[in-house]
């Protein structure tokens, strides 16, 4: 069952709790209240650039209002109201929380959707100012002992109010017009005026590189708050208009990114909860599916390890009954509530869908076109690196957005121009332009049909290649692995990638002397070579496994999970490797996440099986491996406990002088058996 919206983050600025409850507060503390909250109103700014003149007239109210309320505390009539006034103050209360609440939305929100909703906004300030006058025309003043001046002062609010009319200011309707004639054109594939197009963003207050890209996340965030999917589709269109304005109106920036949305974006700043990662990949599942063994795994790591030939469930050994998979929408939603707390893209793979559930619009899809058209033309004709890079930047931004950005740019003919900035050459003087064209075709590879065009594109991949190996920075580098992991998504380039010793040595030397993330990202990619049986015996020979032993301290999750598959595939050869590391495993065992020690686990049953006495005596020499194993076998997953189990029968055999090889496999042997012999 789809996890129910209400449990997704709250929109940015819901009128709170207290704006539809009537206060339950003693007569002089209800006045307090009042005075604090016209005053709040009263230090509001007027709104920017719409609805001035509602917004403006609104907080005089306020202001004029709090001298009222301030006349009260200082004289008040009696220790209590009568009944009839208590009853206006209740719901003044509540009319005023939701004043608050409305000018606080207006001002904090994207200009642009502002615009859009111009008319009920305006309705809205003229409905609680006619609340507001409705209360005020029956207030009874006459029961209050207020001096001339200030009941003059109440008398011309409640006119003012009474005065109130809905109408939007012809500026606004006007601009709004504009807006959307643009929007119009666009989608009949109409290139817009760009005078026109700086009037408008002129008069919205967007003037700037910094003020357009606030102005773009905001309309992001609002796309999240909406409901009706007319509105999403609208902001849709609005963010297209935005970055195709940005682009032509302003030039290109190389103003710092955030970490770029990659595939594998959560291995770097952020910390993906273990449940959220798939098992085989490690990464953060897009689309989580269930398979027959009821393990959830990412649909793209499952079917590629299905299509490789195993009848197997990867976690728990277990046979499949079948290979259907079933979506896991509970888990998805989670993981997109997770996303979007942590401002992280998520986006469907090979999809044009994002979690919002939005689908471009026409005009969205032709800005978006026109967009990447006038980058990459001006990127092809740039006259110096500087201009290059300060292009390339801005495809880099385009192409991390969504699916449809992605399209464009490859069908641009980008991608032969971006291998242009790859070399050497440029990477010693101008180190940022490699470093923005190796991500922006790493954010192009995250669609299935460019990784084609990646690979078929003369060049492109021996220049990713060069930047793996020889890049001049360690976030070329890192990047370039990342686009190899991407590449290898796709089973038949795996193959092709795990032939080539340039792209095995360039990993293990970034693991080896690369920064932290770095280091991930080459272990993490190396782990996604290591599917297929071929490659893992290229990548024991290269000598991996020394590598992975080397980084096992630092990145102990995704060290072992290697280790997990070179001595499953990698043969005789990769058991001998593993022998220096059963010390560190006996480590990981103890002191690990649930993941590590899993993998720790699986690790030693298959070393130990295939290794004989010698490596379960080096496993027995660690100290009190049996208390560790044992809770592992109490505490860990229900795959690690199985493995445990089995872990502790070798050395049970091993201990008596019988065969480890005999022991039966952790899916015959149950941990509720081997608990039996726990000591008393």
């Amino acid at each position: 069952m789809a996890v129910s919206p209400r449990v997704f983050p709250p929109r940015k600025r819901w009128p709170s709790t207290g704006s539809s409850i009537s206060p339950k507060f003693a007569d002089l503390n209800l006045v307090k209240s009042l005075l604090s909250l016209s005053q709040e109103i009263s230090a509001l700014k007027p709104i920017q650039c719409l609805l001035i003149q509602k917004s403006l007239s609104t907080i005089n109210k306020s202001k004029l209002l709090a001298i009222v309320f301030e006349e009260l505390l200082r004289n008040p009539v009696s220790t209590s109201f009568s009944p009839s006034i208590l009853l206006c103050f209740e719901e003044m209360y509540i009319v005023f929380q939701r004043i608050k609440t409305l000018m606080e939305d207006c001002c904090s929100g994207s200009k642009m959707w502002l615009l859009m909703r111009i008319q009920p906004l305006a309705n809205s300030f003229h409905e609680l100012t006619l609340e507001l006058s409705t209360l005020l025309d029956i207030f009874p003043v006459n029961e209050l002992d207020l001096s001339q001046d200030v009941e003059e002062l109440f008398v011309l609010v409640r006119k003012h109010c009474f005065q109130s009319k809905p109408s939007v200011d012809p500026r606004d309707d006007s601009l709004r017009r504009d807006v959307l004639a643009l929007l119009h054109q666009i989608k009949k594939e109409i290139v817009p005026y760009h005078l026109k197009l700086k009037q408008i963003l002129d008069n919205l207050g967007l003037r700037d590189q910094s003020s357009c890209r606030e102005e773009i996340e905001c309309l992001q965030d609002e796309i999240q708050n909406q409901i009706d999917e007319k509105s999403k589709l609208d902001i849709a269109s609005l963010i297209g208009l935005l970055r195709y304005a940005k682009c032509v109106l302003f030039g290109s920036s190389t103003t710092q990114l955030e970490p770029d949305h990659r595939r594998r974006n959560s291995l770097s700043e952020i910390s993906v909860p273990a449940d959220f990662r798939c098992p085989i990949s490690l990464e953060l599942m897009r689309d989580p599916v269930v398979v027959a063994s009821g393990q959830t795994y990412d649909r793209e790591s499952i079917n590629q390890w299905i299509e490789s030939g195993h009848n197997t469930c990867p976690k728990t050994g277990q046979t499949l009954a079948h290979t259907n998979l079933i979506p896991n929408r509970a888990l998805r939603n989670l993981i997109a509530m997770w996303c979007r707390q942590q401002r992280v893209p998520f986006e469907t793979v090979g999809s044009n869908e994002k979690v919002s559930g939005v689908k471009a619009t026409k005009a969205a899809f032709e800005a978006t076109k026109m967009t990447v058209y006038f980058l990459v033309n001006k990127l092809s004709v740039s006259p110096s690196m500087e201009a290059a890079n300060a292009v390339t930047y801005e495809l880099r931004a385009l192409a991390k957005t969504d699916s449809d950005s992605r399209a464009c740019i490859a069908e641009a003919g980008a991608i032969p121009i971006l291998v242009r900035c790859l070399g050497s050459g440029v990477g010693s003087e101008h180190p940022n332009l490699q470093v923005n064209a190796v991500t922006t075709i790493l954010n192009l590879s995250i669609l299935e049909a460019n990784k084609t065009r990646i690979m078929e594109t003369d060049g492109a991949l021996n220049g990713v290649i060069d930047v793996l190996r020889y890049g001049a920075t360690w976030e070329a580098k890192g990047n370039a692995a990342a686009t190899i992991f991407s590449l290898s998504g796709v089973h038949t380039y795996r193959k092709r990638l795990g032939r080539k010793t340039r792209v095995i040595k360039g990993l293990m030397d970034l693991a080896k002397d690369g920064p932290t993330n770095s280091k991930r990202d080459a272990l993490v990619t190396i782990l996604n070579l290591a599917g297929d049986r071929e490659t893992v015996g290229r990548l024991v020979e290269g000598g991996v496994m020394e590598t992975v032993i080397g980084v096992i301290n630092v990145l102990p999750e995704e060290a072992v999970t290697i280790l997990e598959a070179l001595v499953k595939r990698g043969g005789l050869v990769a058991i001998a490797e593993a022998y220096n590391s059963i010390k560190k495993l006996g480590v990981i065992l103890r002191e690990g996440s649930d993941t590590a020690r899993e993998s720790a686990a699986a690790s030693l049953v298959t070393i130990c099986r295939k290794g004989g006495l010698e490596v379960v005596a080096e496993l027995a020499a660690v100290p009190s491996i049996e208390r560790i194993i044992w809770e592992v076998m109490g505490t860990g997953t229900m795959r690690a406990r199985r493995k445990a189990a089995v872990l502790l029968r070798i050395l049970r055999r091993w201990s008596a002088g019988l065969d480890t090889n005999d022991v039966v496999d952790s899916s015959v042997m149950s941990v509720g058996t081997l608990t039996t012999m726990l000591p008393a």
